[in-house]
């Protein structure tokens, strides 16, 4: 990478693009790639519940022999600093927690490593993630062809059944729709072209 980008490994919530692109719209997929003897859990910043998502959110942990899928995501390093901060702050008291820490992580792709930042949370209590932010995940791993498998394992995570509004949800459904509506907009001129 030259001085001007970098590469963020991404395995929760920001595996889906409306999601990364609400703060850091430089960010586009350079590929799908698996961090070994890594396992994805769940669980809250000290045993403080997510406000923003109602139950546990992603991190990482060493475990030998496991592996975690996710996208490798090519960033401007303006992004840089707001990435920083969706990591790292809490949205209810806006004030930095130190919820997560970067950290340099070796990933394998195609036959080739690649070292991207990525975050692991700090003083991670064990917590189910709520439905809405693990279909979030899910979501952005069919986005994205991460390994069946691995999706059908995603898919089979035990959620806590929180059943209340999201306002994240609102903002990502409107993204969603957005992003829909270029992607088809963008292929209607093309399907009349061949018509």
């Amino acid at each position: 990478m030259d001085k001007h980008t970098f590469l963020y490994f991404a395995y929760g919530s920001n595996l889906l693009k409306e999601r990364l692109q609400l703060k850091n719209p430089s960010a586009t997929v350079h590929c799908v790639a698996r961090l070994k003897d890594y396992k994805l859990v769940f669980g809250n910043h000290q045993g403080l519940p997510s406000a923003r998502w109602h139950g546990g959110v992603a991190t990482i942990e060493h475990s030998p022999g496991d592996e975690v899928w996710g996208v490798v995501w090519k960033m401007n390093t303006a992004d840089l600093e707001s990435l920083d901060r969706q990591e790292s702050f809490s949205k209810q008291e806006n004030v930095k927690l130190g919820a997560y820490s970067p950290v340099e992580v070796s990933v394998s792709t195609r036959g080739q490593e690649l070292n991207c930042r990525t975050y692991i949370m700090n003083s991670c209590v064990y917590a189910l993630p709520s439905p809405q932010y693990l279909k979030v995940i899910v979501m952005g791993a069919e986005q994205n062809g991460l390994p069946r498998d691995y999706q059908e394992k995603l898919k089979d995570i035990e959620t806590n059944k929180y059943e209340g509004p999201l306002p994240v949800m609102e903002e990502l459904e409107r993204a969603l729709r957005k992003s829909k509506n270029i992607s088809l907009t963008q292929t209607l001129p093309s399907l009349a072209k061949s018509q």
